[in-house]
């Protein structure tokens, strides 16, 4: 079974992420077994947003972090009756070891969403999702190494684009 990660949006908004997002969980537990185009869409497909693919994968990240094994494990340390009883009613779990060692791996972390509060969001500048997604794939092309490739197939490559937009492109019905 195949689905895919719709979006009608217009632009890399909110509306974009919640359509997205709940079509992909849709596919994920309807248990499809390949999800086309899951990350970049706009306006039904019609056009492909870097921005949006940025913010895309971070869904599919999380999503994919959500089957990690550590998220339903019940072993008894992973449920960690003894840490629960050693804080007991009036303790807090934040300077108990099982915390300390596990705080830094326990949950997701975005490399796009910005989870500080609204002041400190505010007084780093006030990037706004999009602003930051295009950030991020601005880096990821100035970062990019072109893998060595034979002359000859570099060449070849050439000329059949050159061939391609002489003879105008796919041939259409209208």
């Amino acid at each position: 079974m195949r689905s895919s990660g719709v979006c009608a949006a217009n632009v890399p908004d909110g509306q974009s992420m919640w359509e997205t997002s709940n079509s992909l969980w849709a596919a994920v537990q309807s248990g499809t077994n390949i999800v086309y185009h899951a990350a970049g869409w706009l306006e039904g497909g019609l056009i492909a947003s870097p921005e949006k693919f940025i913010m895309d994968c971070e869904v599919l990240q999380q999503i994919q972090r959500y089957f990690e094994p550590q998220t339903y494990a019940t072993t008894e340390d992973d449920i960690a009756l003894d840490a629960i009883k050693s804080v007991g009613n009036d303790g807090h779990f934040f300077g108990i070891q099982h915390t300390q060692d596990r705080y830094t791996t326990a949950f997701y972390q975005p490399f796009a969403s910005d989870w500080r509060n609204y002041e400190a969001w505010e007084a780093a500048g006030g990037v706004w999702t999009p602003e930051r997604a295009h950030q991020i794939y601005q880096k990821i092309l100035e970062d990019f190494e072109a893998p060595p490739l034979d002359v000859a197939i570099l060449e070849e490559l050439a000329d059949f684009v050159d061939r391609r937009k002489a003879e105008g492109g796919a041939p259409t019905d209208f």
